[in-house]
């Protein structure tokens, strides 16, 4: 004989339901209220549900509410219609009841997280002396707007739908005039890859020429996004020291440990500052070629070198060189544009084809055709020339400051290029608590030693971005931060 399956009690689904203009639906309430009930284990597998119009009756609404709901909870498989009415389902893991705590372990997450460490808490975009933030406050926004909405207007609804996998033809055209001219590097437009970001084309370096296991070279400090990327693709990274020419790769580092991937900032090395030289640029790029390894070279903010003429790329320097070129328009343009770029190596375009248009989809389409408007229109070259005048300002005023402000024994780095300068701190003064008790004071350096895979005792200092904060503000900005430096010293 077949038990009869409880009623579950009216009790707990009978209190009023909220109303008013501001209320949820009275039949998303009741879905709600349903589905906790159920989840929390308060209404056990194979219990009946009230009637409908009991229900209606009790909490005073339509029973074309309730059974929209009961429609809905059955849909979803939390209830069961049958003859006898509509009971709760038998779920293969219901929660545990309101009041018990799950003990049961969360799965595992990856193994390659392990490594990762909390560096400092991310600081507000706004904060004074981030690294990295650009001035925004001067970027030109009605010559953009006006670009989105020549874009639109020109290309219509169907500039809505997927485009082209690699990015749109006219902004790859528009890069590699650009890079022609700008950064001597030697590529066609079917050698740009638009990304989301320099980040995705870090990481599309890492899945095009990698596999797990691989090793790679890092110049250490070096750029924290380079070794997530590196670190999602399972890789053995090799921290590689800098020095005032840059990364250093002696004869042994290649019988030692050879690389498949060799990553490196070589215009303006981050966070030091160290330009690399060419007769080290010329031996990195053949020995490459003698081992058969790729170099990414990230040219994040070369745009920017306020002495001097500016330093060709090394992309250009040898015919087919093994050279993939990395760049954004995030300090160039603005962060939240997320438009950054891939130029593969001419022998690398009919190989990588098939592989991009499965892991790309083209989107942005319409930042895209506003962006290579922009460029062609003039508007970018004359944003950077303005961009590079305030810049070189700023810089000078931060470093006028600290000379006078700064105590301890301290060596400012970062060349004269970019967006930022780095003090190099005795090892008395902590980094990592400076930086900390700096954030309360609305002040967002970064410790020189969180950019290390292995720090060492000259790794402390810190990297102060002078992009986003006026000039005018950096000698109470310094003085404020002197006086932590002092009160940090061990």
């Amino acid at each position: 004989m077949t038990a009869t399956p409880s009623l579950a009690p009216l009790t707990l689904l009978e209190a009023p339901l909220a109303k008013g203009p501001s209320a949820m639906p009275m039949q998303r309430q009741l879905h709600h209220r349903f589905k906790e009930a159920i989840l929390g284990g308060h209404l056990a597998p194979g219990s009946r549900l009230p009637g409908s119009r009991a229900l209606a009756e009790a909490l005073s609404i339509s029973r074309n509410t309730v059974t929209a709901a009961y429609d809905l909870l059955a849909a979803e498989g939390y209830v069961q219609p049958d003859r006898q009415g509509t009971r709760v389902a038998a779920l293969s893991s219901p929660a545990a009841p309101h009041g018990k705590r799950d003990t049961s372990p969360a799965p595992a997450t990856a193994r390659r997280l392990t490594p990762i460490q909390a560096t400092t808490p991310p600081a507000d975009s706004g904060a004074a002396l981030r690294p990295g933030v650009p001035a925004l406050s001067h970027f030109p926004l009605a010559a953009w707007r006006r670009a989105i909405d020549r874009a639109i207007r020109h290309a219509g609804p169907q500039a809505l739908g997927y485009g082209d996998p690699p990015g749109e033809p006219a902004l790859r055209a528009s890069i590699a005039r650009h890079l022609g001219i700008a950064r001597g590097v030697r590529c066609e437009p079917a050698q740009v890859v638009i990304t989301e970001g320099a980040q995705e084309a870090l990481s599309l370096c890492v899945r095009l020429l990698t596999n797990a296991g691989d090793t790679a070279w890092i110049e250490d400090p070096g750029y924290r996004g380079a070794k997530a990327a590196m670190r999602a693709g399972d890789l053995r990274m090799m921290p590689m020291r800098v020095d005032a020419d840059g990364l250093i790769a002696a004869a042994s580092d290649w019988q030692t440990q050879p690389p498949r991937l060799i990553y490196t900032t070589p215009s303006h090395q981050y966070p030091a500052g160290a330009v690399l030289t060419v007769a080290r640029r010329l031996a990195l790029i053949a020995m490459a070629q003698r081992h058969g390894a790729w170099i990414i070279e990230d040219d994040y903010d070369s745009e920017f070198r306020h002495a001097g003429e500016p330093i060709g790329a090394m992309q250009g320097l040898v015919a087919q060189a093994p050279v993939l070129y990395v760049g954004t328009f995030s300090k160039t343009m603005f962060p939240s544009l997320r438009i950054g770029f891939l130029v593969l190596p001419a022998t690398l375009v009919a190989q990588m084809k098939a592989p991009l248009d499965d892991m790309l989809r083209g989107g942005h389409r319409y930042e895209q055709l506003a962006l290579a408007e922009f460029i062609e229109s003039g508007q970018f070259s004359r944003h950077l020339g303005r961009m590079r005048r305030l810049y070189r300002d700023r810089q000078h005023a931060l470093r006028e400051a600290l000379m006078r402000h700064m105590p301890a024994m301290h060596i400012i780095e970062g060349g004269y290029c970019g967006l930022h300068l780095t003090i190099r701190l005795p090892a008395c003064y902590p980094d990592r608590e400076i930086a900390d008790a700096a954030r309360g004071h609305g002040i967002a350096p970064a410790p020189l030693s969180s950019f290390a895979l292995q720090p060492t005792p000259e790794d402390n200092g810190l990297v102060l971005g002078y992009g986003n904060t006026s000039a005018e503000l950096f000698e109470p900005l310094v003085q404020r931060l002197a006086k932590l430096v002092r009160l940090a010293k061990d």
